[in-house]
């Protein structure tokens, strides 16, 4: 092999075994399937976590033997489910789905470091809880990025920005400008400032979690909520992007570190 592809799916079967060992990192994209207003395709989430991982092993592969595969593209999203094309899995079988394919990849690879790249906030709850089942039963390194929490680029105004607002709007023009379609935003299309008070209850209050819906009056509208989505670049897209791959390095170092695993149950 001359030329080393670093998406698994890509390799023939002769290849794994010498391609992949041990110390390889395989980078498991995590998405959903959820309205993202009018202007957004439902597989956002999707495009943010694979093109993300796609970027992180451009950057890092050859340095930290980092490996792409394929993106599942089912998360948790119950608070987008009144909206036409959402797809939202039951938790039991979420976190069975990610136990097997982890399962799988252990079983076929000598692979034992998983960096799981979430781009659906939604997901995020059960996959802090499923780290330690993973590491545990399965016995492999295992963290996950949150490529929107990891970027150190702010930027809004006074609404916190929860959904396919100003961030992930600049995100998709820097990964998937074809998919971005600001003219089906209606013209009289405005945040409201009236639902920042909500918004910070029901969503960011970590006192109290509540389920919430997206489609809420009170916190947003068109299955927007947060930033204007108006404002969104490509150049602040890909700056949020840059801002979160220059912090993964460290995660990478210390995610294939020699970190002594459970023992065999």
């Amino acid at each position: 092999m001359t030329t080393r592809i670093r998406e698994v799916g890509r390799l023939a079967t002769d290849e794994i075994r010498s391609a992949l060992t041990e110390t390889s990192v395989l980078c498991l994209p995590i998405g959903s399937y959820e309205q993202h207003g009018p202007h957004l395709p439902l597989s956002t989430d999707t495009v943010i976590a694979e093109q993300f991982t796609n970027w992180l092993v451009r950057r890092y592969g050859a340095s930290h033997d980092l490996w792409a595969l394929p993106a599942i593209p089912y998360g948790l999203s119950p608070e987008h489910a009144w909206a036409p094309g959402t797809i939202t899995l039951p938790v039991s079988v979420f976190t069975s789905l990610l136990d097997t394919v982890c399962a799988e990849y252990v079983r076929s690879t000598n692979v034992r470091n998983l960096l799981m790249v979430n781009g659906h906030g939604g997901n995020r709850g059960i996959l802090e809880a499923i780290v330690y089942e993973l590491r545990q039963r399965h016995r492999v390194n295992v963290c996950v990025l949150h490529p929107s929490s990891m970027a150190t680029v702010r930027a809004g105004g006074e609404s916190p920005d929860i959904h396919a607002g100003l961030r992930e709007t600049s995100m998709m023009l820097a990964l998937s400008p074809q998919d971005v379609r600001l003219a089906l935003l209606p013209v009289d299309y405005v945040p409201n400032p009236n639902q920042v008070a909500d918004i910070r209850r029901l969503v960011l209050d970590r006192g109290c979690t509540w389920p919430w819906d997206s489609d809420d009056p009170s916190m947003g509208q068109l299955g927007i909520i947060g930033g204007d989505a108006r404002q969104a670049s490509a150049e602040l897209g890909e700056q949020i992007i840059s801002s979160a791959l220059d912090r993964c390095s460290d995660v990478i170092a210390r995610l294939t570190k020699a970190n002594p695993l459970p023992p065999v149950p």
